[in-house]
């Protein structure tokens, strides 16, 4: 029995042709347009893209000048949600500058220390504060809600956006009930 080459090589082709244009269109359809279209669909979003890897999801959010992080970002979390079992990073794009990075690594110390300690309240009075010491026209916006603390930061020509999870109250049983 003599097996002949090209009929072998073109059912090859063809296979492998149907087999990863049918991935690719799959993936394109059923997955990258569909979230693309729900986060853009979003108040505050101006513009989002999406790399699908093989464990995790990255996504790319550009917001308006106008947006509440607080407002957007649960909202991109929820449309993000419909990737079952892909872990979602959510990654804003920003015009950060290297002085809004210079500020906010002054800032980190007593941020993070207001996070570890959960001293939530402390977080905009000590941003002002070092807003103020510095000088300039730095617009500070703080937000919190039961998932995240949100921190923009805005001078004239950039924006930073920070997102920083909080712990939860871990609730530990009564030792005399």
């Amino acid at each position: 029995m003599r097996l002949r080459l090209i009929p072998i090589l073109i059912t090859i082709a063809v296979s492998s042709t149907v087999l990863f244009g049918g991935w690719f269109v799959y993936r394109s359809v059923a997955m990258e347009d569909p979230l693309i279209e729900q986060v853009e669909a979003i108040d505050g979003v101006a513009e989002a893209t999406v790399d699908i890897g093989r464990n995790h999801v990255d996504l790319y959010v550009q917001l308006t000048q106008d947006a509440s992080l607080a407002a957007v970002y649960p909202e991109i979390e929820d449309a993000a949600s419909m990737l079952n079992g892909r872990d979602v990073r959510i990654q804003l794009s920003e015009e950060a500058d290297k002085e809004l990075d210079a500020w906010w690594s002054k800032a980190l110390f007593d941020v993070a220390q207001a996070m570890d300690t959960m001293q939530y309240s402390v977080i905009p009075k000590r941003l002002e504060e070092l807003a103020r010491e510095q000088g300039g026209n730095l617009h500070i916006v703080s937000e919190i809600d039961d998932k995240n603390v949100y921190i923009t930061l805005q001078n004239e020509q950039s924006i930073k956006y920070i997102v920083l999870p909080r712990r939860p109250v871990i609730m530990g049983v009564w030792p005399n009930e």
